[in-house]
């Protein structure tokens, strides 16, 4: 049975004239749009699966990944494609089946925030080439702003200002495109955004919008492309189709490329501040938006629209609540939404709404188990964006995504069959085979999971009497409690399941592992070491975590890297003063770590003013002092500390060599993050 506290959720509110049956929104996500991602405009079918799913599985309004009125690659405006509109006629008719609601979420553009790729840079700066690439893509149209600002991803890109005629085409677009959807059966639509930094938002605030026209200056003037496009829709497909707007309360930004803190409240709003946004969600309400569908943040500020495992749960509730008083609107909060926080808030009348994205990725029982009392059976999202939406950057790049990532977004690192169905799905074996698995880390017991339920009979066999790896390391600092609530999931899988796991058993040679048809080795990885005078000094990640190995104030880590950077807020929130030696000309150098994870580390590091030395090295390793040298060695200096950390990453150690019936997963084959090492693991098992 449902625990009351959560009754709250399941009661039905309005949008306009449109019935909602519960308070649970499903925000849009990159990559489960129904017209496709970045390719030309089409019936998605594999968002579709997915949508429908969640509409099936308990979501009350379901808003699919938003879209461009025009097509980023072809420039083909939506409302052409008239052949799309009849297969999503078809789609809501199935669709509406679920009692669920569908809004599609229209997107004017990205604007500065287009997370631009090293080609996108080039075409952008060299009009000619531009020209000549238009009908595939026009980057220059695709990054067109307000103004002439830089770019999130590419600082010496700027954008050019749009046009007052691309303008009005734009709206123009917004109204055909709803007129077309609301005759296909679309419940509503939401306008994407004055949210995030994309480019409606980058048009109403002051300081990234310097237009002298009639869509810059004054307050109206910089308000003018939102409420047009509103007004638009209203006129195209009548007053009384209801149009939701993703919006951003406040901005929580200092300038270009740097965001506030949570904690943080003494800073210079460099975007919207509370003042200008009690102003403009009644002005927005009063030109026809029918939803507010709110959190904080811009791509300066990334996570707070995206908040990784650092930020605090409910992190922008406050602020929506807040907001909430200045409009006769219904208002949904999103941000890290828990969901017993969310039915209090709305059983006491200051939110209308609980919205939630990438919950309903990694687990789509979610809401069912709520329902059914096993609230405990949930996969929890740890919110690493390590399959959803991994756009990466550091100082020095653009967006170094892998085009793979950048052509499949709204996928999951925890759970391999979201927006892949096809691909990755239990499939029963005609041959179930016996099969011993060496290491009971996440990657080990993934495929112990899928083996399992194929109908083979693996064996686990793990050297220490936990499960879990060198992941019981990375979730024992005190802002991972969803790490920590992942482990207890699997804990709780293997224990349903039945796996057999023989704890404190090492296998060091695979002779020993006779009468299994195949193996699968899943022992992990070890801290790398480097040939200094001193390293033997370092603490490992291990022994600082989760061995609680006491240390001083000054805590030195060798290298600055995500997990060191981690480790460095942690020690940040003890009260200790961490210090950061960097062969990188940036902190988290990485391809694999999203911009929001990964410029929150940044931030983090010098709103605590951590002293980091990036393009240094370490020499030597002295009782009480390291040797930095710079990169070019015409840098040498001492720096002092109480305890130095191993920072400088992990090398695979695999058991045993190859054979026909030897599979290897996870670390122990190269070094990746819980995405590689459970999308291998269902690689292998469904092999087998």
């Amino acid at each position: 049975m449902m625990n009351e506290k959560y009754a709250p959720l399941f009661t039905p509110f309005k949008i306009g004239n449109v019935e909602i049956k519960n308070r649970i929104v499903q925000c849009s996500m990159g990559g489960t749009s129904l017209f496709g991602w970045l390719e030309p405009c089409h019936f998605d079918k594999e968002a579709a699966y997915f949508l429908l799913q969640r509409a099936q599985k308990g979501v009350g309004l379901v808003l699919p990944g938003m879209q461009c009125v025009r097509d980023t690659m072809g420039r083909r405006w939506l409302y052409q494609n008239k052949r799309m509109f009849k297969q999503l006629k078809e789609y809501m008719v199935e669709y509406h089946k679920t009692g669920a609601k569908l809004f599609i979420q229209l997107a004017a553009g990205f604007g500065r925030s287009m997370a631009v790729t090293p080609w996108m840079v080039v075409l952008n700066k060299n009009p000619i080439l531009n020209k000549l690439a238009s009908p595939i893509v026009d980057v220059s149209y695709s990054c067109a702003s307000a103004s002439a600002t830089p770019n999130r991803w590419q600082e010496d890109m700027l954008s050019r200002p749009m046009t007052v005629k691309e303008i009005h085409e734009m709206v123009e677009a917004f109204g055909k495109t709803a007129k077309m959807l609301r005759d296909a059966g679309v419940d509503g639509v939401e306008i994407h955004a004055v949210h995030e930094g994309y480019l409606l938002d980058q048009f109403t605030m002051e300081n990234w919008n310097w237009r002298e026209d009639e869509y810059g200056g004054s307050f109206e003037n910089r308000f003018r492309f939102p409420v047009e496009i509103v007004q638009c829709i209203k006129r195209y497909a009548g007053d009384d189709f209801p149009v939701s707007l993703r919006y951003s309360v406040v901005s929580k930004t200092k300038g270009w490329g740097k965001g506030a803190m949570p904690y943080e409240t003494d800073f210079e709003e460099w975007g919207r501040d509370m003042a200008e946004s009690e102003k403009a969600i009644k002005y927005l309400g009063d030109a026809g938006y029918d939803f507010f569908n709110c959190d904080n943040g811009t791509y300066d500020a990334w996570y707070w629209a995206h908040p990784p495992q650092y930020m605090p749960d409910n992190c922008n509730l406050a602020d929506v609540e807040h907001i909430k008083k200045f409009t006769d609107k219904p208002v949904a909060c999103a941000g890290r939404m828990l969901p017993e926080t969310a039915a209090e808030e709305i059983a006491a009348g200051r939110l209308d709404a609980m919205a939630i994205a990438r919950q309903n990725l990694v687990d789509p029982d979610w809401i069912i188990k709520i329902q059914e009392g096993r609230e405990d059976e949930i996969k929890p999202c740890i919110r690493c964006h390590n399959g959803c939406f991994n756009f990466a950057k550091y100082k020095g790049t653009s967006n170094i995504q892998g085009l793979e990532d950048s052509l499949h977004l709204g996928r999951c690192a925890l759970t391999p069959s979201t927006m892949q169905h096809n691909r990755y799905k239990i499939v029963p074996t005609k041959h179930p085979k016996k099969v011993a698995i060496i290491g009971a880390g996440i990657g080990g017991v993934e495929t112990a999971l899928v083996l399992k339920q194929r109908g083979h009979k693996p064996v686990i066999f793990e050297k220490t009497d936990k499960i879990g790896g060198l992941f019981l390391t990375a979730s024992a600092m005190s802002f991972k409690e969803n790490d920590k609530a992942l482990i207890a999931w699997y804990e709780k899988e293997v224990e349903k399941q039945g796996l057999d796991i023989r704890f404190e058993t090492e296998i060091n040679d695979l002779g020993t592992l006779r009468g299994y048809d195949e193996i699968v080795v899943a022992t992990g990885a070890v801290p790398r070491k480097m040939v200094i005078p001193g390293f033997e000094k370092c603490l490992t990640f291990t022994q600082l975590l989760r061995e609680k190995v006491p240390v001083g104030d000054k805590v030195l880590f060798f290298g600055g890297g995500q997990s060191a950077c981690e480790a460095a807020y942690e020690m940040i929130k003890q009260g200790k003063h961490p210090i950061i030696v960097e062969f990188a000309k940036d902190l988290v150098p990485a391809q694999n770590v999203c911009l929001s994870n990964a410029s929150f580390l940044r931030d983090a590091m010098e709103y605590h003013k951590v002293p980091v030395y990036l393009e240094h090295t370490i020499r030597e390793i002295k009782d009480k002092t390291v040797v930095v040298a710079s990169k070019d060695g015409k840098n040498v200096f001492e720096v002092e500390y109480d305890n130095i950390v191993n920072g400088i990453g992990f090398v695979p150690a695999p058991v045993g060599g190859k054979a026909k019936n030897v599979h290897r997963v996870g670390d122990c084959v190269t070094i990746g993050n819980l995405r590689t090492a459970i999308w291998r693991a269902w690689d292998v098992a469904m092999s087998i």
